[in-house]
């Protein structure tokens, strides 16, 4: 162990694989979609290098690009509505559950179905026809036939169809980790804090929530940056219909690249989410990182 301790050899030959690994399969497809898109390519025959006119077209003349930014801003932040639901459940969960486990597991549970399940089941519910729609049938049996809609065909309403299965199938996989967090806290904090006379929801604001920042960060970034490429639900429930009304930044680049034969262009695409991703995270990072110093 003191060899392993001192020689920066012996450390760097046991990452060394791993990093060359980590290497190849991000970093490198990153410089690769990047200098794809400088290219006029099909992803076929031969390619011709035309600078940064993909970027040109896609920043200035692509009349889906901005909003299915604007639609994956929105994914993101409704994605992240239910990190402080998801905290509140497992607060719920560790303070009036004495056996909690099975009941996070239950919620669990939507987290290890595939997208292509979960997609198929929310399309049934949202159908609008008599038989099959389950929605709209409970809506007429409340008398709440105004409510009833084309839920994935409406062009105003289909991106928020979206946002609610996503919120559904992963509030179980946020409460899981923010339950992890909140009994790692240990139980001599809120012992003496109830001495102090701190109990309830002044305990959480004091003790829980500030000791559960970094797990709160955690669930914040896979929220955020796991919207900004979403792309296999909005595929299996729209594909990007009615008219582009559900087209993300992942959908719009997968268009581009396979069906519209666009490789430079959807390449572009891609660099732009790739960006959009980095940015996201030192933005998260830095609010956290504030909010640490400030409540410790």
């Amino acid at each position: 162990m003191n060899v392993l301790r001192v020689s920066k050899w012996t450390i760097a030959m046991f990452v060394l694989p791993c990093l060359l690994i980590y290497v190849c399969l991000v970093f490198v497809p990153i410089l690769v979609s990047i200098y794809s898109g400088l290219l006029d390519w099909n992803g076929i025959s031969g390619a011709k290098f035309i600078g940064l006119d993909n970027f040109r077209n896609l920043l200035f003349h692509d009349p889906v690009f901005w909003p299915s930014v604007k639609r994956t801003l929105m994914f993101a932040v409704f994605s992240m509505i239910e990190i402080p639901i998801a905290l509140g459940v497992a607060i719920l969960l560790n303070r009036f559950i004495k056996k909690p486990n099975f009941l996070v597991s239950a919620y669990f549970l939507p987290v290890i179905l595939s997208v292509v399940i979960v997609g198929q089941l929310w399309k049934t519910i949202y159908n609008p026809a008599a038989m099959g729609g389950m929605l709209n049938q409970v809506l007429d049996m409340l008398n709440l036939h105004s409510w009833s809609r084309s839920w994935l065909t409406d062009p105003k309403i289909a991106m928020y169809s979206l946002y609610f299965v996503a919120l559904w199938q992963y509030l179980g996989y946020h409460t899981l980790i923010q339950f992890t967090g909140i009994q790692n806290i240990p139980a001599d904090i809120y012992e003496a804090a109830r001495i102090d006379g701190a109990e309830g929801l002044k305990a959480d604001w004091y003790i829980t929530f500030p000791m559960n920042i970094p797990i709160f960060k955690i669930s914040i970034v896979l929220a955020f940056i796991g919207s900004l490429q979403a792309f296999d639900m909005v595929m299996v429930m729209t594909a990007g219909g009615p008219a582009h009304a559900t087209d993300v930044i992942s959908t719009h680049m997968y268009n581009m690249s396979f069906l519209s034969l666009k490789y430079g262009y959807g390449s572009a695409i891609a660099a732009f989410l790739v960006g959009l991703c980095l940015i996201a995270t030192v933005v998260i990072n830095g609010i956290f990182n504030r909010l640490e110093r400030r409540f410790t």
